[in-house]
């Protein structure tokens, strides 16, 4: 993800072009910056939206409005809060499909992958409908004589979250559920690129019953991010997006006294053993290596083959890749294909170009998917399955995130070279190991310097009640994303020590107390 201030000129729309705008207020507001974005649909390369680009006012009124909407919002009892939460739950639940086709439209993913992004974020939705229990205090009695001391959550106020293109839905889902749960008010600033979602989420907030000004969406380009990292009245910030600008975004927010939890990029390895059942992990590196064409932070780009089983895996990897159909991911006649387009046409080139890169360092294109032309699609965005060998570690291809469907082949004689592979590298994500050895696993999940590790599980995405995020350059804040850490995050704790003097034996009001003479 970059963040770069777009200066489209303001233009009357060309053949009723829609205007996207914000969501300020509990309703949909357009936009006077005079700024605005255009919106592709990546399948067709057509231009199928404007979304507003907001300017210094619009940022301060957003923010403004949700600072009011949190000071009733966050009094709110608990039990008010929770019949929100559940309301928005089932409305999400009877309507994603809706919401999937939006994806699909603006971000070129396929119907399903568009559905499955729903469905991890309704997980955490669904977390966050039993938040009583998770923002409860403690009690401590007479911890010295008559004293008692107990902790209060409370929450923080307005939270500012930014979200990437490549899930539009499912990243602020992993945020927002769980802070308006703990009762702040939210402004999220979707990418421009696929902005829509957010709006249609914000509409579903106000069917389920959510105060107008707590669900705030601002749309814009980096102007409208600094303004939420400069604001007073923003307390935190939560992020996904690339290490550069995950730094960029945790050292500007500090600065200015918020929390942030900013989520970074990856380059995730996939460590395969001798005794792997190399059917299981061909397979699991094409769903790893190539679903949502590879533009997920979690996806495995290169695989660690510790010999002598390359040449095998090259071998069920290049037959799998041959049978993949690249197409529009809202299907056709034929059904949905497995792969869509990648998100804009400067995408592609970036991934291109890092092919390009590898072929020139040496490596061996397996498989090339530059060029690629989808039949009734010539202008799309599109970019096949791509698997390179023997691409050498030094390559920017090797070391860098590519975020498309490429897939790097690396060959190592032992455990060890593989581990300190994966360990030399500046991101630590994700990473997954293949093996039927329980004792190699063991040391692999003890002595692997990365986050979250899949064992025979290639993309290792922790369920909701657990927390999501990595080490190293793949995070920079105070917390990782939703589980417990998100609770944590999104709530500040008060102690209070109380002394109450016992009317039975000090002057005060009468109770009508026994008393002993």
């Amino acid at each position: 993800m970059t963040i770069e201030t777009t200066s489209t000129a303001a233009t009357p729309p060309v053949g009723g072009v829609p205007q996207i705008g914000h969501w300020i207020d509990g309703a949909p507001r357009s936009s006077t910056s005079g700024r605005t974005a255009d919106v592709f649909n990546p399948a067709t390369g057509a231009v199928i939206g404007q979304v507003a680009l907001a300017d210094e006012s619009e940022i301060a009124e957003a923010i403004a409005s949700a600072d009011r909407a949190q000071r009733a919002w966050g009094s709110t009892s608990i039990a008010k809060r929770q019949a929100v939460l559940f309301a928005f739950r089932e409305l999400l639940n009877a309507k994603k499909g809706e919401l999937a086709e939006i994806v699909t439209r603006e971000h070129g993913k396929v119907l399903s992958d568009a559905m499955g992004e729903i469905l991890r974020g309704q997980e955490v939705v669904e977390l966050a409908t039993g938040f009583p229990h998770l923002i409860k205090g403690a009690y401590s009695e007479n911890v010295s004589t008559g004293i008692d001391v107990y902790s209060i959550k409370q929450p923080l106020g307005v939270v500012g979250i930014v979200s990437p293109f490549n899930f539009p839905v499912m990243v602020p889902m992993w945020f927002f559920p769980i802070a308006i749960a703990a009762g702040n008010a939210v402004v999220l600033k979707p990418s421009e690129k696929d902005p829509s979602a957010a709006l249609w989420m914000a509409e579903l907030w106000r069917e389920a019953g959510l105060p107008d000004g707590v669900f705030t969406v601002l749309q814009g380009d980096k102007l409208a991010v600094d303004g939420l990292l400069t604001s007073p009245l923003v307390q935190s910030i939560s992020f996904v997006g690339s290490t550069p600008i995950a730094q960029y975004i945790y050292e500007t927010a500090s600065r200015h006294g918020k929390r942030v939890q900013a989520l970074g990029g990856a380059k995730n390895h996939m460590l395969v053993l001798p005794d792997a059942d190399l059917d299981l992990v061909a397979d699991q590196a094409i769903n790893a290596g190539y679903g949502a064409a590879g533009e997920r932070c979690m996806a495995i780009s290169v695989l660690i083959a510790v010999e002598p089983v390359a040449e095998r895996l090259i071998e069920k990897i290049t037959e799998r890749i041959s049978q993949l159909r690249v197409g529009n991911g809202a299907g056709g006649p034929d059904g949905e294909p497995d792969l869509g387009p990648l998100i804009s046409g400067a995408h592609r080139e970036r991934v291109s170009g890092y092919v390009d890169i590898a072929a020139a360092d040496g490596a061996r294109i397996v498989v090339d998917g530059r060029g690629l032309v989808v039949d009734g699609h010539e202008d799309g965005f599109f970019f096949g399955p791509t698997l390179i060998d023997e691409i050498p570690l030094t390559s920017r291809a090797y070391r860098e995130e590519i975020f498309g469907p490429v897939l790097s082949i690396v060959r190592v004689e032992t455990f060890q070279e593989g581990l300190d592979l994966i360990n030399s590298g500046e991101f630590g994500n994700g990473t997954a190991i293949f093996t039927n050895d329980g004792g190699a696993a063991r040391r692999f999940q003890s002595e692997v310097q990365v986050g979250m590790i899949g064992i025979n599980v290639p993309i290792p995405v922790p369920v909701a009640y657990h927390s999501f995020g990595g080490w190293k350059a793949s995070l920079f804040g105070d917390a990782k994303a939703y589980g417990v850490h998100g609770f944590e995050f999104f709530t500040r704790e008060k102690a209070v020590t109380s002394r109450w003097l016992d009317p039975a034996t000090h002057e005060g009001i009468n109770l009508g107390f026994p008393q002993n003479r």
